[in-house]
């Protein structure tokens, strides 16, 4: 037996969402440009530039998000869930693309010194576009992760990467202005490349994490067997649980132990009840029973089985 749910209010909130992402990043990015062409530091390039990945990530994670919601045909019985990983996969390989290019800027400054011109309006232009993406990146992880959409959450995190590496070029930038060191510019750039490239590839690896079909966390889990406990009146166990977490879905399998006599109709029953149980703790299930007799019950009671 099986059992899928879905939460419209998602399906319509997550493209307005990703929607938005695009437009702070067309101008997060207009705006550092700008930083960049008043000054010509070579640092806030490298802000600049990481702002282009973002906009580039964030139309990845509209189509991916799109895609994901597609429903189950016949090429692809379980659905399109895992195409928001495919996303965040995209968007890491875009952070280390980035990094590279920082990482040649900066020796092309180190060469060349370049002196920064425009100092205060550079400053207060990267400002603002710092605490614009602040805000965005706050608001992406935290919808994100209620709607557990996983290319919203990787789409907040490297926006929070972009945050934390623009306050520190701010900083690094004013204390080059005090210290007249050129050489803090070209610096600061290398520590940018590095930082992105350390989080760009988390959030790869991360993805790839649930392209490969990871279990849902301890805390599910056990939210899981909690339902299966208190709504299970009838049958004698269940064991065997597995569960798989791809996008917003949750693939739950377990085996169901009846006695044997019970009727296939009372199985039915039970089975209808546990999955409404699991529908109301966890949003986006998809349960899939199977029914055995009692004298199965005696060959898993040492493999976690779940008395009921």
């Amino acid at each position: 037996m099986a059992k899928s749910t879905s939460n419209p209010d998602s399906s319509r909130t997550l493209p307005l969402i990703a929607g938005g992402s695009i437009v702070v990043a067309l101008a997060v990015m207009a705006i550092k440009y700008g930083a960049y062409l008043v000054t010509g530091s070579v640092a806030l390039y490298s802000d600049a530039l990481e702002s282009i990945v973002n906009l580039v990530a964030a139309l990845a994670a509209l189509i991916a998000i799109y895609v994901s919601q597609q429903p189950a045909d016949r090429t692809h019985p379980f659905g399109h869930h895992k195409a928001e990983y495919l996303s965040a996969v995209l968007e890491g390989a875009l952070i280390v693309v980035a990094a590279i290019l920082i990482f040649r800027e900066a020796y092309d400054a180190f060469v060349t010194p370049r002196a920064i011109e425009d100092f205060g309006l550079g400053m207060v232009m990267s400002g603002v576009a710092t605490a614009l993406n602040g805000g965005w990146s706050a608001f992406l992880i935290r919808r994100g992760r209620s709607l557990r959409s996983p290319a919203l959450v990787a789409d907040g995190w490297h926006l929070f990467t972009d945050v934390m590496t623009s306050v520190g070029v701010i900083a690094g930038l004013v204390l080059a202005a005090v210290t007249g060191l050129q050489v803090l510019d070209p610096l600061l750039a290398v520590a940018v490349a590095g930082y992105i490239l350390w989080s760009g590839s988390n959030i790869a690896l991360a993805s790839v994490s649930g392209l490969m079909d990871e279990a849902a966390s301890s805390a599910i889990q056990a939210r899981i067997r909690d339902a299966i406990q208190r709504s299970g009146d009838g049958a004698l166990e269940a064991h065997d649980v597995r569960t798989r977490q791809a996008g917003r879905a949750i693939f739950i399998e377990f085996h169901l132990v009846v006695p044997g006599a019970m009727t296939v109709l009372a199985a039915h029953e039970i089975c209808d009840r546990l999955e409404a149980a699991l529908e109301a703790e966890i949003e986006g299930s998809e349960v899939v029973i199977h029914v055995e007799p009692e004298h199965k019950a005696k060959d898993h009671l040492s493999k976690g089985a779940i008395p009921i």
